[in-house]
């Protein structure tokens, strides 16, 4: 089975793709790690996205396309997957349907994390991270037991710069522009199924689960 997950940044579509991931033996494809992973081992894929990356310019589709067509094609994939993180974009989506089409594989269903954006500002705006060894907290939902300082090691906390106010109505604003007609797309070939991302995360792995049957 072969899964598009949607949704905008803080809709925890990420921490369902992990789980999911492990439950059902399926990888979890994100183009993110993929990339650093690519960039690492030195591929030819991975210096071409690296050369882009370090111009501050974003990598081409060509790219990001050529890495799933990669990962997509290793033995643990034959079962199905979790795309996590692409299609970002209606052009995306078409290179990526053709691809799959040309090896006889569609996605089969794509799963729309729904949520408000002022839901999200709270959740993201609200996260603090270990300066150090990187564990996550949040001010409301997952407090340290001090203020300020991590349980795992004692560190300082901090806001990470894409984690403010400001920052992440941008990231929304992207979101909206170039990944919301996503769930048209998706919706048209009568493959979306959209669950309630505001709530808890047992409770959205439910209707996750649900979706999928």
């Amino acid at each position: 089975m072969i899964i598009v997950l949607l949704g905008p940044p803080g809709s925890g579509k990420g921490t369902q793709a992990k789980r999911l991931a492990t439950e059902r033996k399926w990888p979890q494809l994100s183009t993110g790690d993929m990339l650093r992973s690519a960039i690492a081992n030195g591929t030819q894929l991975g210096l071409e996205a690296k050369s882009f990356m370090d111009k501050g310019a974003l990598v081409p589709d060509q790219v990001v396309i050529g890495l799933i067509s990669d990962r997509m094609s290793k033995d643990d994939c034959r079962k199905g997957f979790i795309l996590d993180g692409f299609p970002r974009t209606i052009p995306q989506a078409e290179a990526l349907d053709k691809m799959l089409a040309d090896a006889m594989r569609p996605v089969d269903r794509a799963i729309f994390f729904q949520i408000q954006d002022k839901e999200l500002v709270r959740r993201l705006s609200g996260r603090r991270t270990c300066s150090k060894c990187g564990t996550m907290f949040h001010v409301e939902s997952a407090k340290p037991k001090k203020d300020g300082v991590c349980d795992a090691c004692g560190s300082n906390l901090i806001q990470r710069d894409d984690d403010k106010a400001d920052v992440i109505q941008k990231r929304l604003s992207v979101y909206h522009q170039q990944t919301s007609p996503l769930v048209d797309f998706y919706k048209k070939q009568h493959k979306l199924k959209t669950i309630n991302a505001a709530q808890k995360q047992d409770d959205v792995h439910n209707q996750l689960e649900q979706a999928l049957q």
